[in-house]
């Protein structure tokens, strides 16, 4: 297998690149518009036809051009909301590229949309984690769905499971469910009512670019 982390500079958006060498097939999972170039190249590089994007989550007032700067890339854009030319997954779907299996997980909360992506040990899973981290959405779209999503379909999973984010702010990229179930700011020793209550004091702007 092949695995690379493409890291933006800006915003710290992180995108990842999966690839089954031998088959020579590849995916990748929150790419943005404006890193073709940069993601061509690494396709080119290892000989690798890219198989499907997945989208764990996008935000609305970006999402016009980020949909027709990914759609230059070929291949179905999979996500958890429907769109013009965009498979819309289902909880429990699976992709397969190569040998590799791409399970779908329903995770809504940060926006209504979202999904995780598990694959082997690993759970890609955008923003879900970011409460009031992310660039450009301050506070969760559906708090109380958020909160389901994390402590029923995060938390319940094996400690060792690695959790990969879509952004690098405040230093979390990657982390363990043991880790996140111990010390999430949020979701870490509180109740729901605790969590909400401190969701409700969040600033509600948002970062339009």
């Amino acid at each position: 297998m092949y695995f690379r982390i493409l890291h933006g500079e800006d915003g710290g958006e992180l995108t990842y690149l999966l690839a089954d060498l031998q088959a020579r097939e590849a995916v990748l999972i929150d790419p943005r518009g404006s890193d073709l170039t940069v993601l061509n190249a690494m396709l080119s590089e290892r000989e690798l036809s890219l198989r499907w994007v997945f989208r764990t989550h996008h935000h609305d007032h970006l999402n016009v051009y980020e949909a027709a700067q990914l759609a230059r890339l070929g291949v179905p854009l999979v996500q958890g909301s429907a769109a013009e030319k965009v498979h819309l997954a289902r909880d429990g779907e699976i992709f397969d590229f190569g040998g590799e299996l791409m399970h779908v997980l329903a995770t809504p909360g940060h926006t209504a949309g979202c999904l995780s992506f598990a694959w082997q040990d690993r759970i890609f899973c955008g923003g879900l984690l970011a409460v009031d981290a992310c660039l450009y959405q301050p506070t969760p779209a559906l708090p109380e769905l958020l909160w389901d999503s994390v402590r029923q379909r995060l938390f319940t999973q094996p400690d060792e499971t690695l959790l990969f984010g879509s952004s690098d702010q405040r230093a979390w990229g990657v982390s363990t469910v043991l880790e996140q179930r111990r010390w999430h700011p949020f979701f870490a020793g509180l109740s729901r009512d605790e969590y909400l209550a401190r969701v409700a004091t969040l600033p509600a702007q948002v970062v339009s670019t």
